[in-house]
């Protein structure tokens, strides 16, 4: 090999590192304004937000390797962002702002969404599109063409397209009810929404770019459907609820996701609190941090010091068994897996750190001592798939 043809392959070598090094990348979203106290939740200034990405080439070492000082909210399901399966565009929804309302401060519905060029040095903002009010949760297709998200007081999911490193709202499909999170099947053409009011899962009809919603087709879930995942293969959605009562049972909803009317398979309960989930990218397992009471207040006789991670098997049949469990920080929200699924991440907002669990025959062995977050770690996603 000559001198040139050397130097080009070195450059070329070079020039690829930054986007290989993003196909390992999670998003992490902070939210400063919202704090925890004796008496539970307290509303502050805004101003202090930011959006980490976290390397996990090594998954047992995490590491942070860029912040952007963007606004991220506690309020919604914690899957309000997500990263296109290039590894190229991170895309964060944010779901309110603080108004000032005399001496205190109040929630009041965002519309914003926040475009991050991931292969940038370092990553940064490069746009910010308009979208429903109050963007909650996520879910950017396998192809990497569109992305959708649930609006929880626009009563809507927004339906945007992909391409060329560009994103482009092209508007909005009125759902009736408020929705709070939503996820793609891996073959692009179906699209299932947490009603999460009305205790129901809608079917949304995806042709290339064209997304429908026929009413009929809505599938009774458990009270409260806050969550939502599918498995790889496409043939299992699973709608995690929070249940409508303070510590009661809440409920993992199994829906067989295809064929002519998807509907529910089985039912079962991983305890309480289940606001985050996700299955693992190869399908065979799920994982859950249950709130177990963590973010109550200091009189409530449910207050607990810690949540819980729950993980569960995925047979075939879409039934869910549990296999292990793993104490937890208090109030976890956010949770995401490496791509082989042998690692799973979960943050703490009130500890404001991060937990890393190797799975070893389906149960959650802690590495390391808890990772130190620079403020509260509201959502946590990596590659869409």
């Amino acid at each position: 090999m000559n001198m040139r043809a050397a130097l080009a392959l070195s450059c070329g070598l070079l020039a690829a590192t930054p986007a290989l090094a993003s196909l390992h990348d999670i998003l992490i979203g902070l939210d400063q304004k919202i704090t925890y106290d004796a008496n539970g939740q307290v509303n502050g200034a805004p101003g202090n937000d930011a959006v980490l990405i976290m390397d996990i080439s090594n998954p047992a070492k995490p590491r942070i390797r860029a912040s952007l000082p963007l606004m991220n909210s506690l309020l919604g399901p914690p899957t309000n962002l997500q990263i296109t399966a290039d590894g190229k565009l991170g895309l964060v929804a944010n779901s309110v702002v603080m108004n000032k309302d005399g001496a205190a401060w109040k929630t009041a519905p965002d519309n914003k969404l926040f475009v991050i060029d991931m292969n940038a040095n370092p990553p940064k903002l490069i746009d910010t599109v308009t979208v429903g009010m109050q963007p909650s949760g996520m879910a950017i297709s396998h192809k990497g063409d569109l992305a959708l998200i649930a609006n929880r007081n626009g009563k809507s999911v927004s339906v945007l397209s992909i391409q060329n490193g560009s994103v482009r709202s092209l508007g909005d499909v009125p759902m009736e009810q408020e929705a709070a999170a939503v996820v793609i099947a891996p073959d692009g053409k179906r699209a299932f929404v947490c009603l999460n009011l009305v205790n129901k899962i809608a079917v949304l009809t995806i042709d290339g770019q064209k997304v429908t919603y026929d009413k009929s087709m809505d599938i009774p879930s458990a009270i409260n459907p806050y969550n939502v995942d599918i498995t790889a293969d496409g043939k299992y959605v699973v709608a995690s609820n929070t249940g409508g009562t303070k510590n009661n049972g809440d409920a993992e909803v199994v829906i067989e996701a295809t064929g002519p009317h998807p509907h529910v398979v089985d039912i079962m309960s991983p305890g309480n609190g289940p606001e985050g989930f996700a299955i693992s990218p190869n399908g065979k397992t799920a994982v859950v941090p249950l709130l177990l009471g963590s973010g109550a207040k200091e009189s409530d006789w449910f207050k607990v010091k810690g949540g819980e991670l729950v993980v569960m098997s995925v047979v075939p049949n879409g039934k869910l068994t549990v296999t292990g469990k793993a104490p937890l920080g208090a109030l976890p929200e956010g949770v995401a897996y490496s791509p082989n699924g042998d690692y799973v991440y979960v943050g703490n907002y009130v500890d404001k750190d991060l937990q890393v669990f190797h799975l070893v025959d389906g149960k959650p062995v802690q590495v390391g001592p808890n990772m130190k977050l620079p403020g509260q770690p509201a959502s946590m996603r990596g590659l869409a798939r």
